[in-house]
């Protein structure tokens, strides 16, 4: 049962919070605080000022850098597993236990950026689905992996009857008949397109995109000998763009430079994303997009021209059918298919983004503050909220009244005014700094007498006050402000 002077002090906190409803701070103080502050004008010049890798900072090496990103990224939940399944080839090759909350969280604003850049924000690009397996016969050299029932192929391998000519020939017949999981998304959207193509007038150019889950068999020697091949696993983010050979040539230097320029606008070290001309086993031209890690360059994306089109499309009809119009001409479509690997580039933008700098609030030299300074835009939470010292339980109220506010307007908000154990100032920012949050917002006591709060920037580890009513106003121009960085 709380004290009636509690209350009466709450409630005059309430009232002081929003001074649009009857609450006022007296004597100009708000007025001197926000008129003194330029703090989303120094946020945003930090970031407009990063592309070109322009900022000194310390990359980290192979191993020891490696080692502590994947001990920040498992400690605060971007991966999931223990230290010893986490391992570079483990997260290249798709074969690892998967993404922690926040490492869902920060591939899922890494998609929405990506659907906004190509699909939301142009003309002549629609979205498409497809099944997660293609059905068809097994064709020579197809190395995908083939659904098949556990069950039916036990019946098969315990018939004692069967000699080796009729155990093979059965095995052979039960590859051919079910489907196969996807390696890419490609053919998905090319089984789209004749139907897409009445949305447009049958009118060149126009693109079809989609992300999915695709399946990639991995050799890994140590976990499944006999050369039996594992199943890795990738988010990938596919554009098919078809247009006339006329124009191809043109589209591909487009598509190549806005990529590019995509990757780079969310990096700190813009200089790591780099592209270079490439041609694949079957002769086909194009280029890909790379991020140079410690180790060496990874692919994240590739750009190329598929040959041979009346191979590729899967319908029903003669070569009349897929042509579409060019100005005045019927042309058969050049298909230029670009497609992004989400996972690895999650992975090469959580290497980016990692810094060792010093430790403001240490006294020994040598220990280095360690930060995820990921893009606003990517920033898995935006905001956290704690508290100071004061009344737990005004202080908390007052924490879930913004917390719902922040939700609201789509901020993500961390409540860490939820915790029951005690943390001081310095172990709660270096954890909201390796969970990579913009903003920490400290409600004390002095906030239930003045409205005023304490703002901690995660980029500049600088603090500010502010009035708890502008929080939000502050916090939706910043990150509406950082998508046009």
């Amino acid at each position: 049962m709380r004290s009636s002077a509690a209350v009466r002090t709450f409630r005059k906190a309430c009232r002081c919070l929003f001074p649009g409803r009857g609450g006022r701070v007296g004597g100009g103080l708000l007025e001197r605080l926000t008129e003194r502050s330029s703090f989303l004008g120094r946020q945003l010049r930090w970031y407009a000022a990063l592309p070109g890798g322009s900022e000194p900072r310390e990359a980290p090496e192979s191993g020891e850098g490696s080692e502590a990103l994947f001990e920040i990224c498992q400690r605060r939940h971007f991966l999931s597993g223990t230290q010893r399944q986490l391992s570079r080839d483990s997260l290249l090759s798709g074969c690892h236990p998967g993404f922690g909350p926040l490492g869902i969280e920060l591939r899922k604003n890494l998609a929405a950026e990506w659907w906004s850049s190509v699909v939301v924000f142009r003309e002549q690009v629609f979205p498409v689905d497809a099944l997660h397996h293609e059905p068809g016969p097994s064709l020579p050299g197809d190395s995908a992996f083939r659904l098949v029932a556990a069950e039916t192929l036990r019946e098969i391998l315990q018939d004692k009857e069967l000699s080796k000519e009729q155990l093979v020939a059965f095995l052979e017949n039960l590859l051919k008949t079910p489907g196969k999981l996807r390696e890419h998304l490609l053919h998905g959207a090319l089984k789209h397109y004749l139907n897409c193509l009445d949305l447009v007038n049958k009118r060149l150019p126009y693109g079809l995109a989609q992300i999915g889950v695709c399946f990639h068999p991995v050799s890994d020697t140590e976990q499944t000998p006999h050369g039996v091949k594992r199943i890795g696993e990738k988010t990938e983010a596919s554009l098919v763009w078809f247009t006339s050979a006329r124009t191809a040539s043109q589209w591909l230097d487009f598509w190549l430079r806005h990529r590019l320029l995509w990757w780079r606008k969310f990096a700190v070290n813009a200089s790591n994303f780099s592209s270079s001309e490439c041609q694949d086993e079957e002769g086909r031209k194009g280029n890909q997009l790379y991020y140079n890690f410690p180790w060496g360059k990874e692919r994240r994306a590739l750009l190329s021209f598929i040959n041979n089109i009346q191979t590729i499309f899967i319908t029903p009809g003669s070569l009349k059918a897929v042509k579409a119009r060019d100005g005045r001409k019927n042309v058969v479509p050049c298909v230029l298919s670009i497609s992004g690997d989400l996972d690895r580039g999650m992975l090469a933008y959580l290497y980016d983004s990692l810094q060792l700098t010093e430790n403001s609030f240490s006294r020994k030299k040598h220990l280095h503050r360690k930060v995820l300074k990921l893009h606003p835009c990517l920033a898995p939470i935006k905001v956290a909220l704690d508290v100071g010292r004061g009344p737990t339980v005004e202080l908390r109220q007052v924490c879930q009244g913004l917390f719902n506010e922040l939700l609201e307007n789509g901020i993500s908000v961390w409540p860490g005014y939820l915790e029951t154990v005690q943390s001081s100032l310095e172990q709660l920012y270096s954890k909201y700094d390796e969970m990579s949050i913009l903003f920490t917002v400290l409600v004390t006591e002095a906030t239930l007498e003045n409205g005023l709060i304490h703002l901690r920037s995660r980029d500049t580890t600088m603090k500010e006050m502010m009035h708890i009513s502008k929080v939000k106003d502050f916090l939706t121009k910043y990150i509406s402000s950082a998508k046009d960085v």
